[in-house]
């Protein structure tokens, strides 16, 4: 289904690097482990989610993002959408398109509908995929090529939709890890040349592909079980990046990138970190 307007919002989106001007996030205030999906949650089911300490650390990150110049819209938290915070899912941008993710749990399917009456206040147009299924975390963007996971949450049919609807960008599908959530949990852009990945994560001719385009900065299983290809470029060679990463984040200061530490231990416990927490609607 697709919004037709005849006064656009401006939104613009090319790539995952270039100087962040507005992003959706959601406060982390019911996130909860309720169904695992992941080798993260599985790890901490038991322990489960400190709502407290996580909404102290969502504020420190928005207020990053506030003190770079960031204008963050913040979505009211809907207490039965325990997985709100990940706002990366439920839609993303290409360029002047904006798409509305099909998410894959029925759980996380409402969260569609808080995106959809939002753009429609702010007179935003939209394609809402309606195709099983697609979501955000698997789609990385930079300019004229569209990277998307084919994961437990992303289909070719999606994947073909995209394509579809954006002919003159090259999409091309990279398969990840039956375990890996989505794709940025194992592959992540931070410059027009290069990106972070964690090798294991996709197949073998995936890895040969994005070699050819892009240096790799590789992690390891442990740096990517604590998420550390999900960290979030804001411009101007500034990243945000877990305290928790100093190999990582000591080799991309070598690299001349700025890293922002920002403590977010108890959110990366669902599986997500700050890319996943973020839907970046400007970037300039």
């Amino acid at each position: 289904m697709e919004k037709a307007t005849s006064k656009k919002g401006k939104i613009s989106c090319y790539n995952e690097y270039h100087s962040l001007r507005q992003v959706i996030v959601v406060p982390p205030e019911y996130m909860e482990i309720k169904e695992v999906i992941n080798t993260t949650q599985r790890h901490y089911l038991k322990e489960n989610i400190d709502n407290d300490i996580a909404v102290q650390q969502h504020q420190k990150f928005v207020h990053t993002l506030e003190s770079e110049g960031v204008n963050v819209i913040p979505f009211h938290a809907e207490k039965e959408l325990n997985e709100q915070v990940f706002t990366r899912d439920i839609g993303f941008t290409i360029g002047n398109t904006f798409f509305i993710a099909a998410l894959n749990k029925e759980l996380r399917k409402p969260e569609e509908d808080v995106l959809k009456k939002w753009l429609n206040e702010q007179d935003i147009p939209y394609h809402h995929i309606d195709i099983e299924s697609i979501e955000g975390g698997d789609v990385l963007v930079d300019n004229g090529k569209v990277w998307i996971g084919v994961s437990d949450r992303t289909t070719r049919d999606a994947i073909d939709y995209v394509q579809h609807k954006l002919p003159d960008y090259q999409v091309t599908p990279i398969s990840i890890r039956e375990d890996i959530l989505h794709l940025d949990c194992t592959f992540n852009i931070i410059s027009e040349d290069t990106a972070i990945i964690f090798k294991d994560g996709v197949n073998e001719e995936a890895y040969k592909i994005l070699q050819q385009h892009y240096q790799l900065i590789e992690v390891s299983e442990e740096e990517q079980f604590k998420l550390g290809t999900n960290v979030f470029s804001i411009g101007n060679k500034k990243i945000i990046s877990l305290p928790i990463q100093k190999r990582l984040n000591q080799e991309l200061r070598r690299m001349g990138y700025d890293v922002i530490e920002v403590e977010f231990s108890e959110i990366i416990k669902s599986g997500g970190s700050f890319r996943c927490c973020t839907l970046p609607l400007v970037r300039e």
